[in-house]
């Protein structure tokens, strides 16, 4: 993570490198956060015996992750329709969905629903948004 090789690499990437804790350059929560998640698969088996097993597990592993691990952190989409823009057409269904159920039952409501999207900017240690950035997203729309 300290690299000049991988800086030069994800510079080259248009990647911006974030650290959870200024100043130390081995903690980023979001590479955290995916080591967390593989551990804590139930088919992680701990320990490889090989250096190919290792490799046969992560070959496996990553297009999970990406195509269908449902992420909190992302409106539970998976990163591969987050960065296709899929996402989209997904969120309509859910927000017409949540709000015909709303229309036609507003007594199970306390207020209207709001359907979680991804954020449209990510990083560590961001500025904290202005007034006009806080107020409640227009509903997106199927492009």
């Amino acid at each position: 993570m300290r690299s000049g090789a991988l800086k030069d690499f994800l510079s080259e990437l248009g990647v911006t490198q974030t650290h959870n804790r200024p100043r130390v350059s081995n903690d980023n929560p979001f590479s955290e956060s995916e080591f967390r998640t593989m551990k804590y698969r139930p088919n992680y088996p701990g320990t490889f015996a090989t250096i190919e097993q290792a490799r046969a597990y992560v070959e496996w592993y990553v297009p999970w992750y990406n195509q269908n691990h449902k992420h909190s952190g992302i409106a539970l989409f998976s990163p591969n329709e987050v960065h296709d823009g899929t996402w989209h057409h997904a969120w309509n269904r859910r927000d017409a969905t949540q709000q015909a159920y709303y229309d036609k039952h507003p007594e199970r409501f306390r207020r209207p629903p709001h359907t979680p999207a991804p954020a449209d900017i990510v990083g560590i240690n961001l500025p904290k948004p202005t007034d006009d950035a806080k107020a409640e997203p227009e509903r997106l729309h199927a492009a």
